[in-house]
């Protein structure tokens, strides 16, 4: 620990040096889900891989069945090893028309209030927060001449496209992945000062349900009030699907679902996160969630129930008096603790079927489901970090949960056994997957000054 004050002095001299080294990678349009950009993400990759061998990794460019993985490790015997993952991938830029200057020519832009920010596709999600932990390991290099823990550091060219061949590839090759924690720098702060832990995701399960009654569309005159209306069917389902405190009604939804520790509700207490500040933006005011329930819990750790869309029927101009033969919906789940989707798959069908009349058919199909992750509230690593952001911070982290899912973390708990630090430096206005992405040149220095002193504490276990 006694190298960290030379380590951060090489950060803050460094930052000319890190953004042009940054704004070198985000020029490269390795957007993943276009096959036009798939020899862009592979340049992306190269230029990863060289900039980290650069730095002293032992290094490699690995395929999978979509865009190359990233893979570079600085062993330490004899100390903690942790396992950083990240993406080189990002989403396309329509419409361009919207961007203020071509997403990848990145450049620094004042805002209203003078903080300055870095304005290009994939400066926050994720080549930004992904340099931040690069940059903290090459300030290592450079002024301890070491890392001081063991590190190895996997970056994918994917994420966008659902990681796509990369939990059959983490399978494959465990014994290259070995490490006491995982580290991810794909998340957000909770506000420009105030640094943030998840310590959970919720899990997703998504389906459609199709319902399919008369033969074909009939007329509401000649059939209306005697023939079965797929929409209705389809609406009474969602409508069943709650009751009227607001709580999920399939059988046994919420076993597994445990209750937040009480001291840390009291901390998002005092986060005051309010149906003003949150709803009003969006143009609403009051919470629709579980009634008794705080607000951050309906959106952290409670689990949810959510219609996406509904299809059926005449949509068109003007008026078409139909009754329409078939109708579908798309459902899906956002899930906590030990529910499991599996199980969760068998019960909503169930509880589908049995809202089908006699003389209707449904197809329920079941798409990819992926359980939540949980950190302990007690694990050492994280009191670590805790430690370690507080001194950045000059505020103690706020330890919140994600309402969103990341699926490559519960593939590297089952995969590799192994608890995820979720530590990001993102903020909630960086625009990421719409025109004008930016992300806080003040998240970039701070973040990389964290990670610098987050190694430097493992490394002094």
């Amino acid at each position: 620990m006694a190298a960290l004050d030379p380590v951060l002095n090489d950060i803050d001299h460094d930052l000319d040096n890190a953004l042009a080294r940054l704004f070198s990678f985000l020029r490269i349009p390795s957007i993943s889900t276009d096959p036009a950009y798939a020899g862009h993400c592979r340049e992306a990759a190269a230029w990863l891989e060289g900039t980290l061998a650069a730095i002293g990794f032992e290094t490699g460019i690995h395929e999978t069945s979509l865009h190359p993985v990233v893979l570079a490790h600085a062993p330490k015997p004899g100390k903690p090893h942790v396992l950083f993952y990240g993406h080189y991938d990002v989403q396309p830029v329509d419409p361009l028309s919207l961007w203020e200057t071509p997403p990848f020519e990145p450049r620094i832009a004042t805002d209203a209030a003078g903080e300055k920010r870095i304005v290009a596709r994939g400066a926050s999600d994720d080549k930004g927060q992904v340099m931040t932990f690069v940059e903290a390991c090459r300030a290592w290099k450079a002024m301890d001449g070491e890392l001081p823990c063991g590190v190895t550091i996997l970056i994918e060219g994917a994420e966008e496209n659902g990681s796509q061949g990369l939990p059959e590839w983490v399978a494959a090759n465990r014994d290259k992945l070995a490490a006491d924690i995982v580290l991810v720098c794909d998340t957000s702060m909770w506000n420009s000062t105030t640094p943030a832990i998840t310590t959970s995701l919720r899990g997703l399960a998504y389906f459609e349900v199709k319902v399919t009654c008369a033969d074909r569309d009939l007329h509401s005159g000649f059939f209306g009030g005697a023939a079965a209306n797929p929409i209705h069917v389809l609406a009474k389902i969602i409508a069943d699907l709650h009751d009227t405190e607001g709580r999920v009604t399939l059988p046994g939804f919420y076993e597994g679902v445990r209750e937040t520790p009480p001291e840390i509700l009291e901390q998002w207490r005092g986060l005051d996160l309010s149906p003003e500040t949150f709803l009003g933006p969006i143009g609403l005011s009051q919470p629709s969630g579980e009634r008794g329930r705080m607000l951050i819990e309906q959106i952290q750790s409670r689990p949810a129930c959510d219609a996406n869309g509904i299809i059926g029927g005449y949509t068109g101009e003007g008026t078409k008096t139909v009754i329409a033969s078939q109708a579908s919906a798309k459902i899906s789940f956002r899930l906590v603790d030990d529910q499991d989707p599996e199980v969760l798959a068998t019960t909503f069908e169930a509880f589908v079927r049995e809202r089908i009349p006699a003389d209707c058919s449904v197809e329920v199909v079941c798409y990819k489901g992926s359980r939540a992750i949980s950190l302990p509230f007690d694990m050492p690593e994280l009191d670590i970090a805790k430690a370690a952001l507080a001194a950045e911070w000059g505020v103690p982290p706020v330890t919140i949960g994600a309402g969103g899912s990341i699926p490559i973390v519960g593939d590297f708990k089952r995969l590799l056994d192994r608890n995820t630090l979720l530590i990001g430096f993102g903020l909630d206005d960086d625009r990421i997957h719409s025109p004008n992405e930016k992300y806080d040149l003040r998240s970039f220095h701070k973040g990389t000054r964290s990670w610098a002193r987050i190694l430097g504490a493992f490394g002094g276990l």
